[in-house]
């Protein structure tokens, strides 16, 4: 049985058949997620220690980069605004591109690498070395437990880390702001505020959902899918981080479109 299905003639090509063969395990896997969601019993104390190692173990390396963010971006932005005279206009410049862009993406894109990965092998492992088995056999349901929580914190942690995010870089800005301009903080932040609205706040939250739940989503189903051992597992963490970064991009781009198309209403 096994030789025939290998030998079985492909409907359009090996890899076009794997491609959309793909696409419906992923579905599968998604709607799967949706199902185990909702029924009971809910592992709150393994989605509490998940939001843990997400939020709190991610903040000394989310806080670098922010910073850092914050101040090249307002250095590399500086002399072009000083051609037409118009530095004065630093604050609300930096505050649009946080809140709007920079933020979340950044934030999403170290958090797809670190955990996108961490994920991808960890539940990896678990599968090459039937761990996820003998748990099914120990009565435990290993999809909400390692799958189910996983995506859940991701999901959740990531829209408050690109929030922390958005304020270390702004502070970051503002350093550099007030070194060079004598800026105070009030006014830094009073024209932050003013340039800014509720639509770039709540596509910004809504956003960051979106991509901590493809980060989780993306990270256990590449991680519950690994196979051919150890090479398997770095297989699974690789290919997580790479197509969760594909995917945010994608997704980056498609909200941008939506919210322009609000802002034009």
């Amino acid at each position: 049985m096994v030789g025939e299905a290998d030998d079985r003639k492909p409907l359009l090509s090996k890899k076009i058949d794997k491609f959309f063969t793909g696409l419906a395990s992923a579905w599968n896997f998604v709607r799967r997620f949706f199902k185990e969601v909702f029924v009971p019993p809910y592992e709150l104390k393994e989605v509490i220690h998940q939001c843990y190692r997400i939020g709190v173990e991610s903040l000394p390396l989310i806080s670098l980069t922010g910073f850092i963010v914050g101040i090249v971006f307002t250095n590399q932005s500086r002399p072009s605004l000083s051609e037409f005279g118009a530095t004065s206009w630093l604050p609300s410049l930096i505050s649009i591109a946080v809140v709007r862009a920079m933020g979340p993406l950044v934030t999403a894109l170290i958090a797809a690498g670190k955990m996108g990965s961490s994920i991808g092998a960890e539940i990896g492992s678990m599968k090459v070395t039937e761990q996820i088995d003998a748990m099914e056999v120990s009565a435990t349901n290993p999809f909400k437990f390692l799958v189910v929580t996983r995506v859940l914190a991701t999901t959740f942690m990531i829209p408050v880390l690109v929030m922390y995010t958005d304020f270390v870089a702004l502070m970051g800005s503002f350093l550099s702001v007030n070194a060079n301009e004598m800026v105070s903080l009030t006014t830094f932040f009073v024209q932050v505020f003013e340039s800014i609205s509720f639509l770039d706040i709540i596509s910004s939250v809504l956003k960051s959902l979106l991509f901590g739940f493809t980060i989780g989503i993306v990270g256990c189903y590449k991680g519950y899918n690994s196979s051919k051992g150890t090479e398997g597992v770095g297989r699974a963490a690789n290919s997580a981080v790479v197509m969760a970064m594909f995917l945010i991009f994608i997704e980056e781009l498609l909200v941008l479109q939506i919210v322009n198309a609000i802002r034009m209403m």
